[in-house]
């Protein structure tokens, strides 16, 4: 026996103390129950004294903490610590006659258990869109979504796209003149202090096709919200100070977009241009220079009277009751006289966009764009893009799916599950080119045309290859795609989908952008279902038909080394995708 052990310290291990002040740590002992076999237990015991000096005391003891094991029992009862310092025993399943419950999978519930019940909604009627028509074309749309707050927002079809017969920029005016002074209210700051008493904020945004007015806010303000959105679309006053407030705004804005280290918007922009040239969402959808000076409040209503009717408008709301949304829509939105007369619309432009092809390039000093202590060095941004499908065509989903294979990124992504770190633009260009920056794929898709392209930037030297390996990307698309490749991408897709959709926002914006298209909504669980349904064979025959279309190119930058458009096009022609050799003379 050790020479400290004293039955002070063998009182301290039966029972189980902690005392902090002291700076013990004790270790838990218990005298096991009969039938004990001779196993030997070891307690090393740490002490400390009044002044603090740390002693080690070993306690012998022979009492086993293991019980002897009956006879094909299969059963073992282990000592298990409790705070309250009490000993508990537990049987673990081995298998054995004995054990519990043996045999039982954990993929199976135990017998004799009562069957579990989970938290369940009424039905899949609690999921869906309900959708009404009222007189002059106005749809009403809701979504139930659990909460006190609620989206509402009016969304009319109407965009850059329908300014063929106008002043380009005009869907770019409205935007920024959304949410000022109305019949109602006098300036933007009363429909401010308007919704801050229901807890709101307020947005509008103006898209290629799209108008978007917004409020979110409490659902109890729900009359008063859209009591103010149907005085912001159809009563705006459009005063002489507003409209050369927003002429400064989108100077400044545009000034900015030239000064951006990141030219994404801008390239956006230069790709639909050269994709559909001089027609539809190929238009410019800001205000160019020339023409800020130009608008008016003529030029405007004239638009607004052609446009925003309630035949191409839709009421959507999330978080609200549908008959409460529709009776608001019947007092607010029906029988409006709107400030501009209420005459028929008649030069409403119905066209169809026009794939074209083609190349823009801008040459551009690109040396200075961010200074500071650590600049980005110059580059040169390219952009490649096909026509591929509409959202209202059964290719949309093989597209969808496409585009999540290429995924892509910068090369300074940080990486981590549900980044894309395997999609195809990260494995075969970023990982095995150290001095790409970026090579990112985009699906852009409207009622009646769509466009797949790839966005790439590097040194300007650099350029011919670059374009070259997104050439052989294209053309690899067509080639085999594996197994677990697709079922990634099928994968990340839903996942992005689910997760986006969890947002109120973007419930309404879905809600609003289908109804408006369809008058009817695609629900989450059956968008799933069709990705599901993608084979491997339906992305070849996607890719092969969009491989036939000419190419679109939008380049940036310093285009020294830019290949001509036909070698392009070459290129996405050929099995290989390289680009024509060319031979110098003299460099």
């Amino acid at each position: 026996m050790h020479p400290n052990y004293t039955a002070k310290t063998e009182a301290a291990c039966l029972n189980i103390v902690h005392r902090p002040t002291q700076g013990c740590f004790k270790s838990l002992y218990r005298k096991p129950p009969e039938k004990t076999g001779l196993l030997h237990v070891h307690i090393l015991l740490k002490t400390c004294d009044a002044a603090g000096t740390q002693a080690f005391t070993q306690v012998r003891r022979k009492p086993a903490l293991v019980t002897t094991q009956e006879k094909g029992s299969g059963s073992l009862t282990r000592l298990l610590p409790r705070r309250s310092g009490l000993a508990v025993y537990r049987q673990f399943s081995s298998g054995g006659a004995g054990g519990g419950y043996p045999g039982v999978p954990l993929t199976q519930p135990l017998p004799g258990l009562p069957a579990p019940a989970f938290a369940a909604v009424d039905g899949q009627e609690k999921f869906e869109t309900r959708v009404t028509a009222l007189d002059g074309g106005l749809r009403v749309a809701s979504q139930n979504k659990f909460g006190q707050f609620c989206t509402v927002g009016v969304l009319i079809n109407s965009g850059s796209r329908h300014e063929t017969k106008y002043l380009s920029g005009i869907s770019h005016f409205l935007e920024k003149l959304a949410f000022s002074s109305t019949a109602q209210f006098g300036s933007k700051d009363e429909i401010l202090l308007t919704l801050e008493k229901h807890g709101g904020i307020c947005d509008c945004q103006a898209s290629r096709d799209t108008t978007m007015y917004a409020v979110s806010a409490e659902a109890k303000g729900l009359d008063t919200v859209v009591n103010l959105l149907a005085d912001v679309v159809l009563q705006p006053r459009l005063s002489d100070e507003e409209i050369e407030m927003t002429r400064l705004a989108i100077r400044f804005e545009l000034e900015d977009l030239n000064m951006r280290p990141d030219p994404e918007p801008l390239l956006t922009e230069m790709i639909h241009a050269a994709a559909y040239r001089d027609n539809t969402v190929g238009l410019n959808r800001f205000c160019p220079v020339e023409n800020i000076e130009k608008m008016d409040r003529k030029i405007l209503h004239s638009y607004l009277k052609n446009y925003y009717t309630p035949d191409r408008m839709v009421l959507a709301g999330v978080g609200i009751e549908h008959e409460q949304l529709v009776e608001c829509a019947k007092k607010y939105l029906l029988g409006v006289n709107p400030v501009w007369g209420s005459a028929k619309s008649k030069d409403i432009d119905r066209s169809v966009a026009q794939y074209t092809g083609g190349i823009i390039k801008v040459e551009k000093d690109m040396s200075n764009v961010s200074l500071g202590p650590t600049p980005i060095p110059e580059l040169t941004h390219i952009m490649i893009g096909l026509e591929s499908c509409s959202f209202l065509e059964d290719d949309f989903i093989p597209f969808a799916v496409l585009n999540m294979m290429m995924g892509g990124g910068g090369s300074f992504s940080a990486g981590g599950p549900g980044k894309g770190m395997f999609t195809r633009l990260y494995l075969n260009v970023l990982n095995r080119h150290h001095w790409m920056y970026n090579a990112t794929s985009y699906h852009h898709s409207y009622e009646d045309t769509g466009l797949l392209c790839i966005h790439a930037s590097a040194d300007p030297k650099q350029v011919r290859e670059m374009v070259e390996i997104l050439t052989k990307e294209f053309v690899l698309m067509s080639g085999t795609v594996g197994e677990v490749e697709l079922e990634r991408a099928k994968t990340q897709l839903k996942s992005m989908l689910m997760m986006n959709l969890e947002s109120r926002p973007v419930i309404f914006e879905d809600v609003g952008r289908q109804v408006l298209a369809t008058s009817t909504r695609k629900l989450p669980h059956e968008l799933c279902d069709l990705i599901n349904n993608v084979k491997a064979s339906d992305i070849k025959r996607v890719v092969t038909k969009m491989l036939r279309n000419k190419p679109a190119v939008a380049a940036l930058g310093d285009l020294t080394e830019l290949p001509t458009y036909e070698h392009i096009q070459a290129a996405l022609s050929s099995k290989d995708g390289q680009l024509p050799r060319m031979y110098r003379l003299f460099r």
